[in-house]
C-alpha cells in the first residue's frame, strides 16, 4: 500500500486530496506546513509527496530540497495557484516529478501520481525494509542518520533479512558523499584469491587469465562509500591487507609495486558476531576494532512486531495484480504477528507475495498460510528449555514460562499477558519479582 504525504495550508484542499487518494487504496498523511511535513517525512518513508508551493513560512521548494536530502529517490509533485514559467523551471530543475497549476483537475493529479508510483515500484521492494515505527527500529535509523553526518567507518551487525544493505545505502544517501559512488562487494561470494583482486584490482599479467588491468572496488568507490557485505566471511590471510587500507587509505593492485591513495568511507555488514569470532581466532582483533568505529545493530522482525501489519500491507500493495485490491482478514494478520520470522522482513515479503499470488477469493485469510505448516512452526518458535522438566519447582517453571513467552512475543508485554491469560500488571510484577531483563533484551538465537 503506497504512502502519500499531502502538504497544503488550505484545510479544504488537504481534505479533498486525502479523500481522493484514500479511495485509490493509498495510505495518506497530511501536513499544514512544510515544517510539519518534513518532521512527518523523517519519521516514516513515503512513496510520494504532493505539496503546495506557496505556504506561510518555508515553501514547497524548501520542502522538496529537504525531502531529497533525506531520501533522494522520493518523487515530489508540486502544486501552485500562481503558475508561471520561472516556477515551473525551478520546480523541474530542483527535481520535481511533476508541476500542476491550481485549480487542480483531480483526475489529472491522480493519473500523475499513479504514473509516478508505478515507475517507482520496481525499486520499492527494497525500500520496504525501511518501513516501521517500532521504537527499536526508529532508534536504529536515528543512529544511522547520526553516522551519516560523520566520516567514520560503520559496522552493521544484524540477522539476515533485516535490511543491512538498505541501511548502509541510507547512510550513504544522507552523507556528504551522496553524489559520489556507492559500491558494494559481497565478501562471501569470492574465493580468497579472487576476492583480493575484486577489492584491490590487478595489473595485466598479474596472474593467469589477467589479460588486462582491472580496477578494484576500492578504486571504483574513490570519493564515495564502499560496502563490505558479510565481512565475517573474509579469509584471515586477506584481513591484514584490508586493515592497511583502513588505516593508511592506500593499497597495492595485484602485480603492481606502486601504492594507490584512496578516499573511501567503509561500511561493513555481517550476520555473525564478530567479537565471538575474535575470541575464537577466526577474525583479527585489530581489524574488528578498526571497523567498529560506529557500531550499529538492527532489530530482527520478532522485536518489532508492531510493524508487521504495516509491512504486510505495503508488500500486498506492491505485489497485488494491477487494478485488484485483495484485503487481509484479521485472522491472517494475527497469524503473521504470532510467527517468529527467522527470515525477518525478507521472509515476510515472500510470504505476502505468495499469499497475494495464490489468493483464491476476494480476500486473504489464515488458509493462505496452510502450506507453510505454521501450526507446527509455532511450536518451534518457542524453544523447549531444559529448565521445564519434571521435578522443577513451580516457582522456577513459572519464571521460565514468563521469560519464554516474553521472548516469543519480542518483549511485547501486552501480547505476553494475552497469551498467558493474565493482566498486564501481573506481567510487569513478574518481570520485577523474577529479575527478568528489560523487554527489548529478549532475542531468539
Amino acid at each position: 500500500m503506497s504512502r502519500v504525504l499531502v502538504v497544503d495550508d488550505d484545510a479544504g484542499m488537504r481534505a479533498a486530496l486525502e479523500a481522493r487518494f484514500r479511495r485509490r487504496g493509498w495510505r495518506v498523511e497530511t501536513a499544514a506546513c512544510a515544517i510539519e511535513a518534513i518532521e512527518k517525512f523523517r519519521r516514516g518513508q513515503h512513496a510520494l509527496v504532493v505539496t503546495d508551493i506557496r505556504m506561510p513560512g518555508a515553501d514547497g521548494f524548501w520542502l522538496m530540497r529537504e525531502v531529497r536530502a533525506v531520501a533522494p529517490s522520493t518523487p515530489v509533485i508540486l502544486l501552485t495557484a500562481f503558475g508561471s514559467v520561472p516556477d515551473a523551471v525551478t520546480a523541474m530543475k530542483d527535481g520535481a516529478c511533476d508541476y500542476l497549476v491550481k485549480p487542480v483537475a483531480f483526475e489529472e493529479l491522480e493519473r500523475a501520481a499513479e504514473r509516478i508510483l508505478a515507475s517507482a515500484r520496481p525499486n520499492a521492494e527494497a525500500n520496504g525494509n525501511l518501513i516501521g515505527h517500532a521504537p527499536l527500529w526508529l532508534r536504529a535509523l536515528e543512529r544511522a542518520r547520526q553516522a551519516a553526518g560523520t566520516e567514520a567507518d560503520v559496522l552493521i551487525e544484524a540477522e539476515s533479512g533485516t535490511g543491512k544493505e538498505l541501511v548502509a545505502r541510507l547512510i550513504h544517501r544522507l552523507s556528504a558523499r551522496r553524489e559520489r559512488p556507492f559500491v558494494a562487494v559481497n565478501c562471501a561470494a569470492f574465493p580468497e584469491n579472487l576476492l583480493e583482486s575484486e577489492l584491490f584490482g590487478h595489473t595485466k599479467g598479474a596472474f593467469t587469465g589477467a589479460s588486462s588491468a582491472k580496477p578494484g572496488k576500492f578504486e571504483q568507490a574513490n570519493g564515495g562509500t564502499l560496502l563490505l557485505d558479510e565481512i565475517g566471511e573474509m579469509p584471515l590471510p586477506l584481513q591484514p591487507k584490508l586493515l592497511r587500507v583502513l588505516q593508511e587509505r592506500e593499497f597495492d593492485r595485484l602485480g603492481d609495486t606502486r601504492s594507490m591513495q584512496v578516499d573511501v568511507r567503509v561500511i561493513a555488514t555481517t550476520n555473525r558476531k564478530l567479537n565471538e569470532m575474535v575470541r575464537a581466532g577466526t577474525f583479527r582483533a585489530d581489524l574488528y576494532y578498526r571497523l567498529n568505529v560506529i557500531p550499529l545493530g538492527l532489530p530482527p522482525l520478532r522485536q518489532r512486531k508492531e510493524d508487521i501489519r504495516e509491512l504486510a500491507n505495503y508488500f500486498a500493495g506492491l505485489y497485488r495484480p494491477t487494478g485488484r485490491a485483495i484485503p487481509f482478514r484479521e485472522e491472517f494478520l494475527v497469524a503473521l504477528e504470532q510467527h517468529g520470522w527467522p527470515g525477518n522482513v525478507r521472509e515476510l515479503a515472500n510470504c505476502v507475495r505468495r499469499a497475494v499470488a495464490l489468493a483464491p477469493g476476494p480476500d486473504i485469510g489464515r488458509e493462505a498460510l496452510a502450506e507453510m505448516e505454521w501450526s507446527a512452526q509455532q511450536a518451534q518458535d518457542i524453544p523447549v528449555d531444559a529448565a521445564l522438566r519434571p521435578g522443577v519447582s513451580l516457582d522456577e517453571a513459572e519464571r521460565k514460562l514468563f521469560e519464554m513467552t516474553l521472548a516469543a512475543t519480542g518483549g511485547n508485554r501486552s501480547r505476553a499477558a494475552a497469551l498467558l491469560g493474565v493482566s498486564l500488571r501481573t506481567v510487569r510484577n513478574k518481570i520485577r519479582s523474577y529479575g527478568l531483563p528489560e523487554c527489548n533484551a529478549y532475542v531468539h538465537d
